[in-house]
């Protein structure tokens, strides 16, 4: 799964973010090794999850948990993707992820439960998280699938679905697989950070401008795609 445009674009990520290409390889590179002795989710098995059918990616900005409670039956009988911190509001609400991106920054044993209750997760690697994939990885026992934001023909275990941050990430997940909608839920870009970002340890600065390009890649998907809208 790779866009060759996608090379292009990911470059200039890596310039405006100041990424080390090596690093991303040395994290895919890891990832894939690790999965090996994993049970791994097929990306047949998730089209049937996903294809024609409506789904709702949660965000984890700070309108998530506000719209969570105001579109609860709502949310109830579509597809739920969260993307990563996400799955912590969704259990706090009493629903279950079917599907979790994620890059391992949220509460960690909020994914794991709930990929013991059945959800997917999609588990990415860059270079940032090289040590919370080899401390976390061995929690996840099945339905995984492994994504890397460089090309993933060297990997035998890795996708590349398209986006960049955990969000947009899990959007274009959701529209490989053809479903019928794609609801956004607790996506903002008004210049505040989310509690479910869990970022109160990192550069803020670095997460707006993650953020940006979050923005960019939902607006450009949105004028390609009419089944995306904000719910």
């Amino acid at each position: 799964m790779f866009n060759k445009n996608w090379e292009f674009i990911y470059k200039k990520i890596a310039q405006d973010l100041n990424l080390e290409i090596d690093k991303d390889i040395f994290a895919a590179d890891i990832l894939n090794k690790l999965l090996d002795d994993k049970k791994l989710v097929s990306l047949k098995d998730i089209r049937s999850i996903i294809e024609n059918k409506e789904v709702i990616v949660f965000g984890a900005g700070p309108s998530l948990e506000n719209s969570i409670i105001k579109n609860k039956k709502v949310i109830s009988n579509k597809i739920k993707i969260a993307a990563d911190g996400a799955t912590t509001a969704l259990i706090k609400n009493n629903f279950q992820p079917d599907i979790i991106v994620t890059d391992l920054d949220g509460k960690i044993k909020d994914q794991i439960k709930s990929n013991l209750n059945g959800s997917i997760v999609v588990i990415h690697a860059h270079g940032d998280n090289i040590d919370k994939i080899n401390q976390h990885l061995y929690s996840f026992k099945e339905n995984i699938i492994g994504t890397t934001q460089i090309n993933p023909q060297p990997f035998k275990n890795l996708h590349n679905f398209g986006g960049f941050t955990d969000g947009d990430r899990a959007i274009f997940f959701a529209d490989f697989f053809n479903p019928k909608k794609i609801y956004l839920l607790g996506f903002d870009f008004n210049g505040e950070i989310g509690k479910y970002s869990f970022s109160d340890k990192k550069d803020k600065f670095l997460k707006l401008k993650k953020l940006k390009w979050c923005k960019y890649f939902i607006n450009n998907l949105k004028k390609e795609k009419d089944i995306i809208q904000e719910l």
